[in-house]
């Protein structure tokens, strides 16, 4: 016969040895109480799967730097040349001459918490869908004469892989350098025989940060989710699509996937190649430099834009400050896209008090998502926000995955950061924050069209929704920031 004393003894006793510990470990780490609450619920409710599943995806090491930066020989001239820029915008030169007084502030936090150079040599191009994105991808490709870099968070052996993948052996037969890197986790699914035929064909490939025993549990947590293109240090893409058929196709039961990328040509896409070269030192120790690389920044008239990097290797958490303090300093309007809401508390207090503020605050969000937690943790947020006067939109017409951002009429970002915990505290990311009218014209635009395949959720409307809906709520965002 079952001992079952003899079991609950040993259940507590393990539960004592593991349990409590980990417990101990999350509150030293001084963590949002949120967070803090939310893991130790977890090991107090299933201990044995707690303690595991914190292991694996809870830990945080951005505290204790990932990876050194050291010796990377992009980032010292990077540090060089941000030094100069602060000194500059101290004594008004440079701020002034660019026409950008209204936005020193923020332009000012990026260049101290990541290095974001501003560069004004930019011609950009908004693309508005996966169509036009890979048309322009594809098109700047057949014209690289020195080198291709890529970085992504997907890349499938499908359609458009394929069509990538033939063209990138193509360019590397004519002599030009191809580099890729595919993280590990979202890119899982490729094949060695994809692997195989890109370096058969002198490509170099790699995966970052491999998940593998036994460094499983310090890596699993911790994605590459870029999406940047850099040709020839000259032309850039940056944004939210990946290399799939769904960004183009869409999703069976969703429908079609709308998406948001932006093309840079001039001195912003050497400043996203700093990126790029930092990623690959890491992966391979091979240092990236020199002029081919990293053509001379000009002060040439253009378009004014700071490329800002996060991740678990930056002492700050750049875009979520970016993002933070373009939305508190808004006096007109913050029209934000993002396919997951998920946003840390200072986030939604600076939404909330614009909004309060009556700044016209607007939110797009899809209905039907890709991720099923995600989507119910969305809907947690959307009472308190409509309360606050923020106005709510969920999108129709399939899954809407764009992440862009307009504050005013001068302000505006677009990158691969979603508005959510993992994005800005977990994984690696990069937005482009960009100052200028005419661009936010265009955004808006973007917005309003987007807005015109959405459904407004009013605060009466939403507070009926059933009991079962408000409980699936709940539960998803208590278990949200282990995500």
């Amino acid at each position: 016969m079952f001992d079952w004393s003899q079991f609950w003894n040993w259940f507590y006793f393990i539960f004592l040895l593991t349990a409590i510990p980990v417990a101990l470990m999350i509150i030293l780490e001084k963590r949002s109480p949120f967070k803090t609450a939310a893991w130790i619920l977890v090991l107090i409710l299933l201990p044995i799967f707690g303690v595991v599943f914190y292991l694996v995806f809870g830990q945080e090491y951005r505290k204790r730097k990932m990876f050194s930066r050291r010796g990377i020989k992009s980032l010292k001239e990077l540090r060089r040349l941000s030094t100069e820029q602060l000194k500059n915008i101290e004594q008004k030169q440079l701020i002034s001459k660019a026409g950008l007084n209204n936005q020193a502030q923020l332009i000012r936090l990026l260049l101290n918490n990541s290095d974001s150079l501003l560069t004004t040599g930019n011609t950009l191009k908004l693309l508005k869908d996966g169509e036009e994105t890979f048309e322009n991808i594809f098109y700047a490709i057949e014209q690289a004469r020195h080198h291709i870099h890529l970085e992504y968070y997907i890349f499938e052996d499908d359609k458009i892989g394929n069509r990538l993948k033939n063209l990138l052996i193509k360019k590397r037969n004519e002599g030009v350098e191809v580099r890729i890197i595919i993280d590990d986790v979202g890119s899982w699914g490729l094949s060695r025989r994809f692997f195989k035929t890109f370096q058969a064909n002198n490509i170099e490939i790699h995966p970052f940060m491999e998940v593998r025993f036994p460094r499983f549990t310090s890596r699993v947590n911790y994605r590459n989710h870029r999406k940047i293109i850099v040709i020839d240090g000259k032309t850039g893409f940056i944004g939210g699509v990946n290399i799939a058929d769904r960004y183009l196709e869409g999703l069976n039961g969703i429908g079609a996937w709308r998406d948001t990328h932006l093309q840079i040509n001039g001195d912003a896409a050497t400043t996203l190649q700093v990126i790029f070269a930092a990623d690959w030192y890491f992966i391979t120790k091979q240092n990236l430099y020199g002029y081919r690389y990293f053509p001379p920044l000009s002060d040439a008239p253009g378009v004014p834009v700071q490329v800002s990097a996060s991740g678990p290797d930056y002492s700050w958490k750049s875009i979520e400050q970016g993002f933070f303090a373009a939305i508190a300093g808004a006096h007109k309007k913050v029209y934000l896209v993002t396919p997951y809401l998920m946003p840390p508390q200072d986030l939604i207090t600076a939404l909330k008090t614009a909004a309060l503020s009556q700044v016209d605050v607007r939110i797009i969000i899809p209905e039907k998502s890709d991720a099923t937690i995600s989507k119910w943790c969305s809907f947690s947020y959307v009472e308190e926000l409509l309360e606050a006067g923020v106005r709510i939109f969920f999108y129709q017409n399939g899954f809407i995955h764009s992440k862009y951002l307009l504050v005013d009429d001068h302000i505006s970002s677009v990158g691969t950061s979603n508005f959510d915990f993992r994005s800005f505290e977990t994984n690696f990311e990069a937005n482009a924050f960009i100052y200028q009218k005419e661009f936010a014209d265009e955004l808006e635009e973007h917005f309003l069209s987007d807005m015109k395949n959405c459904r407004e959720i009013k605060y009466r409307e939403w507070r009926k929704r059933s009991l079962f809906f408000k409980v699936r709520e709940s539960l998803a965002h208590i278990i949200s920031p282990m995500f």
